[in-house]
């Protein structure tokens, strides 16, 4: 699990990514393409880990109060 600031910081990684590649003009190449889906992949595979685990997390603290 990927915690708040470096979600933060992949998150800014991919838009300059983007932002650059595109001027550069090099969004065709594979190895391009491969890097921003992966770091796209780990991004939102992160955002569904990390919120499929904060309901069982409210449901214990209820049960405890």
């Amino acid at each position: 699990m990927i915690n708040d600031k470096l979600s933060l910081i992949l998150c800014g990684v991919l838009a300059g990514s983007i932002f650059v590649f595109g001027i550069l003009d090099v969004l065709d190449n594979y190895i391009v393409k491969t890097f921003l889906t992966i770091i796209f992949l780990v991004i939102v595979s992160n955002f569904f880990v990390v919120y499929s685990k904060k309901p069982k997390e409210e449901k214990e603290q209820k049960d405890l109060s």
